[in-house]
């Protein structure tokens, strides 16, 4: 579950793809995302075992996933998540570490902090390319592959290269920007099956 989390958070951004560094592209994520107030997404996970899709949103330090293997809401302070293992609601206050899992700009920092990035050749016209690799040799993941389009700036297709050999392709299609209400970031549960325990762990 958190490589799937890793992977949502990692293809969120509106990155500018002609910024000098890939450091300086991660900078410009945060400020493409909250320059327009808001930002909805469909995305696809592809593994070995199959292909998940769900739907992301973000504003500012909010955000929400909606998929059916997990569910998660984030106010800025208050984190709710749903997943079909434990069929529950686990209300928390997350941790800045917590939040390097699931919310986008706390990931980008990880990634300045803890990866090296270099601007790698790209197989197709108006392609942009970033290679990542861990600072750690015994990161979870290997290398990690971001794609842009270069005529819109939008990160398209991020590939994880796991330590175990497994392969995660993340898609992203259908950027909207439009501010979004509060309560998109609120626990929706209407989003679970009904009779769902919720369980406070604050």
């Amino acid at each position: 579950m958190k490589r799937v989390f890793i992977a949502i958070i990692t293809i969120l951004g509106t990155l500018t793809a002609m910024a000098q560094t890939p450091s300086a592209m991660l900078d410009k994520c945060v400020a493409a995302i909250n320059s327009h107030g808001g930002v909805t997404a469909n995305y696809s996970v592809t593994t070995a075992q199959g292909t998940s899709k769900g739907s992301i949103a973000m504003q500012g330090t909010k955000f929400r996933v909606i998929s059916p293997e997990a569910k998660c809401w984030y106010d800025g302070k208050t984190q709710w998540s749903w997943s079909p293992v434990t069929s529950e609601v686990n209300i928390t206050s997350p941790t800045p570490d917590d939040l390097q899992l699931t919310n986008p700009i706390a990931a980008a920092q990880h990634f300045k902090a803890n990866f090296n990035m270099k601007k790698a050749k790209a197989k197709t016209a108006n392609t942009y390319v970033i290679k990542l690799t861990p600072k750690k040799k015994k990161d979870a993941v290997k290398t990690l592959w971001l794609y842009f389009d270069e005529k819109t700036s939008l990160l398209r297709t991020a590939r994880f290269e796991m330590s175990d050999n497994s392969v995660y392709t993340v898609k992203i299609t259908d950027y909207k920007h439009k501010s979004l209400p509060a309560g998109t970031f609120t626990f929706d549960k209407t989003q679970v099956p009904a009779g769902t325990q919720v369980v406070d762990l604050r």
